[in-house]
């Protein structure tokens, strides 16, 4: 068996962000499969406001990268890693009731999403370019 020298990926998770899933998916959409460093540049100028918590998170699986490679006692470089991937799932919904005409409620869905991103260092190029 083979011994890796390279990190294999690390990961971070938010739950119960505050956050519609629909709304957050828009913003992870524009970073999934760039360069971290690019992907932190794109998430700090974007102007959603799910742009924020995603960056925390993104910030925080680069953070754990630089530990996993740490205590391995490997080397470590910030613009190698790549975004291997990046989804996000729904939390639990809060429901509210609002009053609404004529005695009635209308219901009030105050969303929550799981934010996950796993951060992988680039796979190396093949030497021949697959040609036999």
């Amino acid at each position: 068996m083979a011994t890796e020298t390279t990190v294999t990926e690390a990961r971070a998770v938010a739950r119960h962000v505050r956050v519609t899933p629909q709304k957050a998916r828009r913003v992870i959409d524009l970073i999934r499969g760039k360069h971290a460093t690019d992907a932190v540049s794109v998430l700090k100028f974007a102007p959603q406001g799910a742009a924020e918590p995603i960056l925390k998170v993104l910030e925080s699986a680069i953070a754990n990268a630089r530990f996993k490679a740490d205590a391995a006692a490997e080397r470590f470089d910030e613009r190698d890693l790549i975004i291997a991937s990046a989804f996000i799932d729904e939390g639990p919904t809060m429901k509210r009731f609002r009053p609404r005409a004529q005695g009635r409620a209308g219901r009030i869905n105050k969303r929550t999403s799981h934010i996950t991103v796993v951060v992988a260092p680039k796979p190396a190029k093949a030497t021949n370019g697959g040609n036999r």
